[in-house]
């Protein structure tokens, strides 16, 4: 008997099924990697650091008492406030019927262990927003011995410009912050309008951009060149921000960070793991089913404010 696809259509399989599973893409995270994360902290959930001011000098007359002043004296309260859990299961039944369960069930501490971080990447960055964190104040200056911490950028419709870099370095400067590992996270949209300046574009104009406009400014999720000696990181996590600071009004900002990493200590924001990400797991035979829970606790707070500037940032000119 002959068959051709006329008469053989009943054998053909009408949709088929890969033997893979698609997972989505993720990005890079690197907040979480520039927090002074506290090491002594031995129990309970809250933690206070005291802290000193500087000393006070005087002019002199000879023969006379020396004035003696106290040191300003005050503390650094720290909570933990985090508790995160994230679950899976699988019930038997769907163990043995479910073609892709060996798969399935692989992937569920993985993707546990991903949701958290991205969770803290999150909340690390979220102490941009100000407020209560204890960091900035939102829709203010926040100024710093003269110098702006907060500020809308003041790029065309509030977009990101190179002078922004500079002034960042200033409010830095100004605060006697270190200017060695200087690190900036910014929106996607802020390397965009990096990359697409007219004197990048046009080499012409600045021959010291060469180099840049072949691959663009961003490799991944860091810029291949620094800015006014910032080393700048891409991130998708960072907070809204629509505030009006010095008259400039942001509709669809995103709080962009800067601030120096020359030492933990010196880091802008601290965080303590009360509890380490924890797998736990086991069959629950009331339910019949396999379950998987990873938790977590931890705190987050903004530790030196002079330390961190935000630029406000539309994203919306893409």
């Amino acid at each position: 008997m002959s068959m051709n696809t006329g008469n053989s259509a009943v054998l053909t399989r009408s949709e088929i099924w890969s033997t893979q599973l698609k997972e989505v893409l993720q990005d890079d995270l690197s907040a979480q990697g520039w927090v002074n994360w506290l090491s002594e902290f031995p129990d309970g959930d809250q933690f206070t650091i005291p802290s000193i001011g500087e000393s006070t000098v005087r002019d002199y007359t000879e023969d006379t008492d020396v004035v003696f002043d106290a040191l300003d004296t005050g503390e650094f309260t720290f909570t933990i406030t985090e508790y995160l859990s994230s679950g899976h299961y699988i019930t038997e039944k769907a163990r043995q019927d479910l073609f892709y369960a060996a798969q399935l069930e692989a992937k569920f501490l993985p993707s546990q262990a991903r949701a958290l971080a991205e969770k803290i990447e999150t909340d690390v960055l979220a102490l941009a927003a100000g407020g209560a964190s204890g960091g900035q104040t939102a829709a203010d200056a926040n100024q710093i011995n003269g110098a702006d911490h907060r500020f809308v950028a003041t790029g065309t419709n509030e977009t990101m410009a190179v002078a922004d870099f500079a002034k960042a370095l200033y409010g830095l400067k100004k605060a006697n912050v270190p200017q060695s590992n200087l690190i900036a996270i910014v929106d996607p949209s802020v390397e965009y309008e990096i990359n697409t300046l007219t004197n990048i574009v046009n080499i012409s104009n600045n021959v010291r951009w060469e180099g840049i406009v072949e691959s663009g400014i961003g490799n991944g999720m860091t810029f291949v060149k620094n800015i006014f000696g910032f080393d700048v990181y891409v991130s998708n996590y960072l907070p809204t921000a629509n505030e009006t600071i010095g008259g400039l009004t942001t509709a669809a900002g995103k709080a962009n960070v800067f601030f120096s990493a020359a030492s933990p200590d010196l880091l802008p924001f601290m965080g303590a793991m009360r509890q380490m990400p924890k797998v736990d797991g086991g069959y629950n035979y009331k339910k019949q089913r396999e379950e998987y829970v990873t938790t977590a606790r931890y705190g987050l707070k903004v530790y030196r404010p002079e330390n961190l500037v935000c630029i406000l940032a539309d994203n919306d000119q893409v």
